[in-house]
């Protein structure tokens, strides 16, 4: 009832888009399995969907968890690993035909911060 609380808020303060997520991608964060954050995710779009017809993102490195997440009521999938982390993902999205925002990230959220030096042989400048 708090996110739905605050989801509405939002909404009502001017949000254009919600973004749900069940996992963190702090750095340091350690990885969440599918099945918690499929628990932690679906219940609150379901509320959202069932009181705004706000759009709604799936923050979600898991193609499973997507896919859940847009046939219960999301609109978009946000993926912070660009497509990487699961090779289910960019086929999956596609075939929903819903839209996509790609992120970027070197490593995963456990290693992320170790892994911020770039070079000319990365292909960044």
């Amino acid at each position: 009832e708090d996110a739905l609380a605050q989801a509405l808020q939002m909404e009502k303060d001017g949000a254009g888009i919600i973004d749900i997520g069940g996992e963190s991608t702090r750095p340091g964060a350690e990885a969440v399995g599918i099945e918690e954050e499929l628990h932690r995710v679906l219940p609150i779009i379901e509320r959202i969907r069932e009181k705004s017809d706000i759009p709604i993102s799936i923050d979600t490195r898991n193609a499973r968890v997507a896919q859940a997440a847009i046939e219960a009521g999301a609109d978009i999938v946000n993926d912070v690993s660009g497509g990487t982390h699961d090779p289910e993902m960019l086929s999956c999205v596609a075939s929903m035909g819903v839209p996509m925002i790609l992120m970027h990230m070197r490593g995963n959220p456990k290693t992320m911060q170790a892994l911020t030096n770039y070079t000319k042989n990365d292909g960044v400048l």
